[in-house]
């Protein structure tokens, strides 16, 4: 009996061995394929390294690099970019045919110029209407009122006078406070002018409202007006708009009240960018 015991015992450790062994075995066996899988995801995904490449590209990537064209960096916003360029935000929306210009990726290529020889407007239906530049619109508006007009000798020809953009604007200040900061342009990108709340905002020459909202972090409650191809101008911190965006204003119109819309006190934050770039206001603005 005791023989008996002592096979059965000794039979039943190795078939403890043995299940040990062929349980390690098993586990052994199941953890490849998960790293097989982790180490193939891109390709589980039932698309070639061809398909994936082409939907990573951004919208116009294929114009990355070339002049009068911007790729989109991390943090950039569509307002940003038109007052860093000088151009509105209706118009690259348009030269860029966006759906929602509240929706631009990193990588993006943006125009941010306008199209050669004219902008293209896509209708939904029919074929596409070349609007002229207003470069083009005045060269023939001149030219028609050079056949309409009689010959003159080229001796009695008046030569023509040739103006800066600046003085054909002829600017006034957009407040009558004390500056409280002149233009830095690291610091400060424009003039801080002191006021109460309430005190007129005036447009410092005519222009269109290309831009009203407070869509740009740091200005708050904001106005752009472009002058014309050269020159825009903000006015920041108002409490009050008085515009609406594509409205024509006149030198010298009240288009807001100053206020303290997300700054420390009450005062009028105005810059100039020429072609995109902040200038010292007071280098246009008449002498007190």
């Amino acid at each position: 009996m005791t023989r008996l015991f002592r096979r059965w015992g000794l039979g039943l450790g190795i078939t403890v061995v043995a299940l040990v062994l062929s349980g390690c075995t098993s586990t052994s066996l199941n953890r490849a394929p998960v790293e097989d899988r982790v180490s193939t995801s891109g390709v589980s995904a039932g698309k070639s390294p061809a398909d994936l490449a082409a939907i990573k590209q951004p919208p116009g990537f294929e114009n990355a690099g070339k002049p009068g064209y911007y790729t989109v960096k991390p943090g950039d916003t569509l307002l940003r970019i038109s007052l860093e360029h000088g151009q509105s935000t209706q118009d690259l929306t348009r030269w860029n045919q966006l759906d929602n210009p509240n929706r631009i990726e990193v990588g993006q290529v943006l125009r941010i110029i306008p199209p050669a020889g004219g902008e293209v407007v896509v209708k939904p239906i029919g074929r596409p209407q070349v609007v002229a530049t207003p470069a083009a619109s005045a060269a023939s508006s001149a030219a028609s009122a050079a056949a309409e007009a009689p010959a003159v000798p080229a001796s009695a020809a008046p030569v023509a006078k040739t103006l800066a953009p600046e003085d054909d604007l002829n600017w006034i200040w957009p407040a009558n406070g004390a500056v409280l900061a002149g233009f830095d342009d690291v610091k400060n990108k424009g003039l801080d002018i002191g006021g109460k709340a309430g005190d007129a905002v005036l447009a410092a020459a005519d222009g269109r409202v290309v831009y009203v909202g407070a869509g740009l972090r740091g200005y708050g409650n904001l106005i752009i007006l472009k002058h014309n191809n050269v020159f825009l101008t903000a006015y920041a911190h108002n409490q009050t708009l008085l515009v609406k965006e594509d409205q024509s204003v006149l030198k010298g119109q009240k288009i807001a009240e100053m206020g303290s819309s997300d700054a420390d006190r009450v005062k009028l934050h105005f810059e100039v960018r020429r072609q995109g770039k902040p200038v010292d206001p007071a280098k246009y603005l008449p002498a007190r």
